[in-house]
């Protein structure tokens, strides 16, 4: 199994909005650079997320789940863009913020830390393990 994070503005998709969609899930869809397209292209079936929400609230609210491997994005007919479905698993217990993320020195090479801006990005199970242990999951 592998671990990611995906970014969403609230105003766009946010974590209770995913809940909503339960286990029909939804396509994680819009995603349009190379990178982030690359990323879902490498997950599979049973891969959990970190679900962000980015913009002012910067902070990692929940864990989803992939239920549908990379396919054709929905909202575009350029056939560059793929996109994965995901449903959502549990809320993280308290939230852990960029900030947090930032000021925890075992984290300084997470995807997150270093590059922000990208809205799909891996996460090693070590940063998995310590991303649940700031939020009050211990491991």
């Amino acid at each position: 199994m592998a671990y990611w994070l995906f970014k969403s503005e609230v105003s766009t998709w946010s974590w209770d909005q995913q809940v909503a969609k339960g286990d029909e899930g939804e396509e994680w869809d819009g995603v349009r650079n190379y990178q982030a397209r690359n990323f879902m292209r490498q997950m599979k079936i049973g891969d959990l997320g970190f679900f962000y929400h980015s913009q002012k609230e910067k902070e990692i609210v929940g864990i989803v789940e992939v239920i549908a491997e990379s396919h054709p994005d929905s909202t575009t007919d350029d056939d560059r863009w793929d996109c994965v479905d995901v449903k959502a698993v549990r809320p993280l217990k308290n939230p852990v913020t960029l900030a947090m993320c930032k000021d925890d020195p075992r984290l300084a090479d997470m995807v997150l830390v270093n590059n922000s801006r990208l809205s799909v990005q891996p996460v090693t199970e070590d940063e998995w393990n310590i991303v649940l242990s700031l939020a009050g999951e211990g491991n």
